[in-house]
This record gives C-alpha cells, sequence and structure tokens, in this order.
C-alpha cells in the first residue's frame, strides 16, 4: 500500500484509509461488534494505517471497537475522530470549551488512549470556522497533550480556506468524481499550507460502486432513504448532493467509460491522481468491501483521456447543480 504525507502531522500514512461511520453495520441496523472486528481485521490485513471515526458514529461504539483493536497493534494505526456534532442542539454556541473539554476527554477514553493523533470539529456550522476561541481551546488541549493534531471536517469549501488561518493540520472533505470543486481553491491552498486532505464518501454514498439502478430500495432508517432532500443533515452527506436518477444516469457512462460494470477501485483511484489528497477513507459495513476498496491500489493511474472523459461527465451532469451549494 502506497503512503502519503499527512500534512502537518509529519505521519505518513496509507493512500487508502478506513472510515466507520457504518462499521460493523448496514445504515441504520443494530451495531454488530463482531462484524466491526472482522471489518477492522481486514483493514490490517491489507496494510491500511489510517482510520477515520467520530465521537457519535454508532452511537461511540465505533469508536470503542477501535480501541479494543488497536491496542492489539500498537503504534501500527493513526486514528482521526471528530467531535461536535453530539451537541443537542448542534449551534455554534456549542463549541465552547466545556464541550470540546469534554468530548475529548470521552473519546480518550472510548480509544483506550492517553492522546489522540487527531481531532476534527465534526463539520460544525459555518461561524465556527472564524472564531478565534474554538481554535484557541484547540490549541489548549494541544498544550495539555491531550491532542496531538487538529482539523476541521467541513461541508463547503469556504470552510476550509476559513479554517487556514488558524494552526490545523488537516481538511476532512467530500471529494469525487461528483464533487470536484475542492480542486479549485482549497487543494492549491492546502497545499501551500501543508495541511493533510482526507477526502471523504469517496463512492457518493455508494453510487459510484455502480452497483445501484434507479430502482434500487433502500432501508427506511437508511439517510439515502430519508435525507434525499437534506430532511435530517445536509444534503451533501447523501450521494454527495446529487439528484439520485441524474447520478445513476452519471454512473452508467462512467461505466461505458472504463468498460466495467466495478466502479468503485476506478473512482478511489480517480481520487488518488490529485497529490493534494493524503488519504481517501472508504467505508465499510463488512469485510468485503475493505477489500474492495483497497483494489483501487492496483488499478493503474488514469491516462490523460479518462480523466478528461470524467470531466465531460461531470461537466454534463452534476456541475451545475453542485458546485453553487458547496
Amino acid at each position: 500500500m502506497n503512503q502519503r504525507l499527512f500534512g502537518k502531522t509529519g505521519r505518513m500514512v496509507t493512500e487508502i484509509g478506513l472510515g466507520t461511520w457504518q462499521l460493523g453495520t448496514k445504515w441504520g441496523d443494530p451495531f454488530n461488534p463482531e462484524e466491526a472486528e472482522r471489518i477492522l481485521e481486514a483493514a490490517y490485513d491489507a496494510g491500511i494505517t489510517l482510520i477515520d471515526t467520530a465521537d457519535g458514529y454508532n452511537g461511540g461504539n465505533s469508536e470503542k471497537a477501535i480501541g479494543s483493536f488497536i491496542k492489539k497493534h500498537p503504534d501500527h494505526f493513526f486514528v482521526t475522530t471528530k467531535i461536535g456534532r453530539r451537541s443537542n442542539p448542534h449551534t455554534a454556541e456549542s463549541y465552547n470549551e466545556a464541550n470540546l473539554t469534554k468530548y475529548v476527554d470521552a473519546c480518550l477514553e472510548r480509544l483506550q488512549l492517553e492522546k489522540l493523533d487527531l481531532v476534527l470539529l465534526h463539520c460544525p456550522p459555518t461561524p465556527v470556522f472564524s472564531n478565534d476561541e474554538v481554535f484557541a481551546i484547540m490549541d489548549k488541549m494541544k498544550k495539555a497533550g491531550k491532542i496531538l493534531n487538529y482539523g476541521v471536517s467541513i461541508e463547503k469549501v469556504s470552510e476550509g480556506l476559513a479554517a487556514m488561518k488558524y494552526d490545523i493540520s488537516a481538511i476532512e472533505v467530500i471529494y469525487n468524481m461528483f464533487r470536484m470543486k475542492p480542486e479549485k481553491e482549497l487543494f492549491p491552498a492546502a497545499k501551500a499550507n501543508n495541511v493533510g486532505i482526507l477526502a471523504r464518501v469517496p463512492l457518493a454514498s455508494g453510487i459510484l460502486t455502480g452497483k445501484f439502478r434507479k430502482d434500487t430500495v433502500f432501508g427506511p432508517k437508511d439517510h439515502r432513504t430519508f435525507n434525499r432532500n437534506g430532511e435530517s443533515f445536509d444534503k451533501g452527506e447523501t450521494f454527495s448532493g446529487v439528484d439520485y436518477a441524474t447520478g445513476i444516469e452519471a454512473a452508467e457512462e462512467l461505466k461505458k467509460l472504463f468498460g466495467t460494470e466495478e466502479l468503485a477501485p476506478i473512482a478511489i483511484r480517480w481520487i488518488l491522481m490529485n497529490d493534494a489528497v493524503s488519504t481517501v477513507i472508504p467505508g465499510a459495513s463488512r469485510k468485503e468491501q475493505v477489500l474492495s476498496n483497497v483494489k483501487a491500489a492496483e488499478v493503474p493511474p488514469l491516462t490523460d483521456e479518462q480523466m478528461a472523459g470524467v470531466r465531460a461527465i461531470y461537466d454534463k451532469y452534476i456541475k451545475d447543480s453542485v458546485e453553487c451549494l458547496w
């Protein structure tokens, strides 16, 4: 597995990591600790060294499962976790010292660690990204030794640009064949400031696997059913904000371009063509998906013609409805 330098952290991490929003479970199903263990074991066996999680994933069970697993493999994994969305209501004011300290302490306990490799503010309201006090709190926890690095997970490019005024080490952003806007301003600024990039939602909630059809039915508790228009959280988290039927049409065009029904490895390889990306973090609800994701490491670099073809499909189907929002 190839490795890349992860911004100001100074650490080398595998260019393919593991996202754990649905660790050990399909969307809406109960957490399965045995399946979570199998997924983490598959990631370890594949050579993955970066795990991305959050304090709210599976009600904290994702962090607990990761904490137990990494004790068996000390010094192998770089763990990124996210905080802030447990606040109810989730407001800019909730990003205060009492809450942020409480959340970091809880992450340390669940992950069974003395210090956290990287803590990201978890898609907070936009004003937080320009709040000096919030980043001073993160600096304070860094000086205290609770965290080694901090950064932000963002919805909008403008939020990442605002956060780079502070001493952030990394930005987590949606970036995939259906979300190309970060390439224009965010990535050049990140490279200039030595800020690492975690590319999240790399498969656009599964559309870019090539396995879905227009009549595919998702479970009632699956966000791909209930959040298509942002009913529960930012709609950009669901299918990257792309209209489902339009996304399926675009995916069919991508299959023709690459001559394959299996898009996932190609979609991940496309992301890795950009050297601003430190690591891409596809998720997995079962170990077979980990094995599919890491196939991207074996895909040859895409040709100029293939890259241009992807861009043309994006421009035709996606760009106008997406770039104005995020």
